[in-house]
């Protein structure tokens, strides 16, 4: 919440706790380093906990580029779907084709706004009510449309209202899909305990 809030306040605050788990270990090394002799092992286990760290640091970079490329491929499908759409709506010539390609200009420009809100969930909400009633009445026209005049025009277009369809279900559910929270607290955590283990190896 706090990084999605402030990006800049969350890397503060990372910054403070692992500067504490340092100071912490670091304190610990002093204390307890002459007593027990554990200085021999606290190098290995430093040096297992700093390459935990970066193998799970490289899945979550992992997982997050992929992410990205899914949602930047999803939209550029999309928008070539409803370019598609468009152009063989126009191509129909009649008032319903009209019609569909006044309202697929409508459907682009929501579905722009979609992907740009961002996280205000109760936009989201008004704005998916809107594409699928917009989904609908397109529908609703192409059928009408392929009903009284059965050609390979009206059937193209058909395929290609269908191709925006999928491409937006396909898209919605790769926006709609979040990061594991379980990564995240598993990469915090190993940070800051690998932070406390090397501030506890600086103490000895």
């Amino acid at each position: 919440l706090l990084a999605a809030w402030s990006v800049a306040g969350f890397g503060v605050l990372l910054f403070v706790l692992q500067t504490l788990a340092r100071e912490g270990g670091f304190w610990l090394g002093l204390r307890t380093g002459r007593r027990d002799g554990r200085a021999e092992g606290v190098g290995v286990m430093v040096g297992g906990l700093l390459a935990l760290l970066a193998f799970v640091l490289a899945l979550t970079l992992s997982f997050a580029s992929a992410r990205f490329e899914e949602r930047r491929l999803g939209t550029l499908t999309e928008a070539n779907a409803i370019g598609t759409a468009w152009l063989r709506a126009e191509a129909v010539g009649q008032p319903r084709g009209d019609e569909i390609a006044r309202l697929l200009k409508e459907y682009a420009v929501l579905r722009r706004t979609d992907v740009v809100t961002g996280n205000d969930e109760a936009a989201l909400a008004r704005i998916n009510q809107r594409v699928s009633a917009l989904q609908n009445e397109i529908w609703g026209h192409v059928t009408a449309l392929t009903r009284a005049e059965p050609n390979p025009v009206n059937a193209s277009l058909q395929a290609a209202v269908n191709d925006v369809f999928d491409a937006t279900t396909a898209e919605r559910f790769a926006f709609g899909f979040r990061f594991p929270p379980q990564m995240v607290w598993l990469l915090l955590g190993l940070a800051l305990l690998s932070m406390g283990a090397l501030g506890d190896q600086l103490g000895l």
